[in-house]
């Protein structure tokens, strides 16, 4: 099943990485996957017209979480300080995808907590990876920090911190939440 509904306003799109769409009062997206799976990406539109998504949050920039981005003609793009600051510092190994690079052209602003929603640095996977959490509905989005099976991201890319992914993982493992939705299905 490429769409998958994971509570009451909230879609996973299995796009080799997970995407995430949140219906809510302003909808938003959570990565949107690699672009090799655009025509999965596209099912999204089945749920909810893509322009109607304001907001795309990228959890880190590894081309499998931005590949698709230009399917959201209206919305405002953001990452974490630390990884717009490695984007621009180093492309190649913030992307990990020459074309990609090419390709994404997006101006990035920083995110911060909103709407209930907070914004965990999770250094580890990369040095401005973010995990997404919501206290009151128990919700967390760790993109590529911690995986269902209790698989964690790689920390041997250009821009990780091995040294700094035992603190993280501890940090978020002791937030409370009942749904986990992770940037992958390992």
């Amino acid at each position: 099943m490429i769409i998958e509904k994971v509570d009451h306003d909230i879609w996973k799109i299995k796009a080799d990485s997970n995407s995430y769409l949140i219906t809510g009062d302003t909808p938003f997206v959570i990565d949107t996957g690699d672009r090799m799976h655009r025509d999965r990406m596209n099912h999204l539109t089945k749920i909810l017209p893509a322009e109607k998504v304001k907001t795309v949050i990228f959890t880190h920039l590894h081309y499998d979480h931005i590949g698709n981005f230009d399917l959201f003609p209206n919305a405002k793009f953001f990452a974490s300080a630390n990884e717009i600051q490695d984007l621009k510092k180093n492309p190649s190994g913030t992307i990990l995808n020459e074309r990609m690079i090419e390709l994404f052209n997006v101006k990035l602003e920083t995110i911060s907590d909103f709407d209930g929603w907070r914004i965990i640095p999770c250094p580890g996977h990369t040095r401005g990876s973010i995990s997404i959490w919501h206290p009151e509905r128990k919700i967390l989005f760790s993109g590529d920090t911690l995986f269902k099976r209790g698989g964690i991201g790689r920390v041997d890319l250009p821009t990780s911190q091995p040294q700094h992914m035992d603190a993280t993982l501890k940090r978020i493992s002791g937030l409370d939440h009942k749904i986990l939705c992770p940037g992958h299905e390992y």
